[in-house]
Parts: structure tokens; sequence; C-alpha cells
């Protein structure tokens, strides 16, 4: 069977799932479900399953892809119903299909975030981060796999606003998914690194939807 491609929702307590356990969750749930899924060839056979772009322990999406093989011919019209009734609460599957894309062209991902912060002024958190964030060079120490690092995480986003709301400051930007990688956490570190009085108190972020480079949906 040709491969394919699954879309799924991870909210609500679900976000506290690590990527090793949610490769667990769907291997799981594709059996109860009734599903076979193929597997490779060799000394150490393992199901053919691929998660694009893992999600951050705590982050929420709508958005999220998995691109999988089933032994058998299926009808792909009735698998996300039947995957979602095997699945832990917060993980919903909404789409299958057969992959028309290589996940090496998801280019963007469209997120939305809120900056909550306890006693400080909302608007004027919101003016100081958009003036902020308009710098044309922004430059902070991450981790990479070699050790500390520097990147400037400037050019890895586009589109970006702020607004004040009641329980905070809402976000919402294109970030680019990879070469580079822009985590959405890396605002937060920014702004402890380069402007802490500004910083946020607790952040939280929700992938929206993904885009090649044209800003097609990704599909």
């Amino acid at each position: 069977m040709n491969k394919l491609r699954l879309r799924f929702k991870k909210t609500g307590r679900a976000v506290y799932i690590s990527h090793l356990d949610l490769m667990r969750t769907m291997q799981r749930a594709f059996a109860r479900a009734g599903y076979e899924l193929e597997y490779s060839k060799g000394f150490n056979p393992h199901p053919q399953i691929s998660i694009s772009l893992p999600l951050s322990v705590g982050a929420s999406s709508l958005c999220e892809l998995m691109d999988f093989s089933l032994k058998n011919e299926e009808d792909i019209s009735a698998m996300p119903e039947r995957l979602t009734r095997q699945m832990p609460e917060g993980i919903e599957v909404y789409d299958v299909y057969e992959a028309a894309c290589k996940a090496s062209q998801l280019k963007w991902l469209e997120i939305a975030g809120i900056f909550e912060y306890d006693e400080r002024d909302k608007g004027e958190m919101a003016d100081k981060l958009r003036e902020f964030f308009a710098q044309e060079s922004i430059v902070i120490s991450k981790k990479t796999k070699r050790g500390m690092g520097e990147m400037d995480i400037r050019p890895a986003f586009k589109d970006l606003s702020f607004e004040a709301k009641a329980e905070g400051v809402e976000l919402h930007v294109f970030v680019s998914a990879q070469e580079p990688t822009l985590n959405p956490q890396l605002f937060c570190d920014a702004l402890e690194q380069k402007a802490a009085d500004i910083a946020p108190d607790f952040a939280k972020f929700t992938r929206l939807e993904g885009y090649d480079k044209e800003m097609n949906i990704f599909r």
C-alpha cells in the first residue's frame, strides 16, 4: 500500500505526552483498531511510522502529521474515527490520505501563543514586545547537539503580531519549520536573555497549520 499520511490534534492533557511515548501510543492504537503496520526489513525491523517535526512537551497542535504504511489495503475513510476511539484523551485523528508531498517540503508553521503576565500591564507589554521583535537581528544563545551556540532568530519568523487580551498578550506568527527550525520557545529565551523586563511569567504555544515555501497548506 502507498505511503499514507495521518493528520491529528494533540491538545489538553495529551500535550504532556512525550514524542517517544506518542510513537508508542500510535502503534498501540493501530493494533487495537485492527490495522497492521508495515515493518522495515533487516536485522531489527520496526514499524514504518514517522512524525514530522516532533512537538515539544507542553505545546499543543491542531495540525500534527504522521506518515505510515500498512500491510493490507484498507478503507482509509474509516480510519480517523476508528483510530481516535483508541487514542487517549486529547489526541484526535481527523484525516488520512495518500501523502502527496515529501516532509522536507514543509517550510512554515503557523503559531498562536499566549504570554501571561501576573502583574505587569498587558498593553504596555504588547507595545514593548512589538518593538523588541522588530529588530533587524536577534542573536541568542541556544543549545545544539555540539553544545552551546548562537542563532539569529530574526530571519526564521515572519508576520509576527502581538495583541493585549485580558488573559495575557496573544502572539501570532509564522516560524521556519526546517532549515532552520525555530522552536517558538526561543521567543521566550530571547526575551530572558535580551529583555528580561518584558519576558512573560508563563507562555504556551499552539501549532495551527503547516505550509510549503509558497505558503500553500502542506498536505
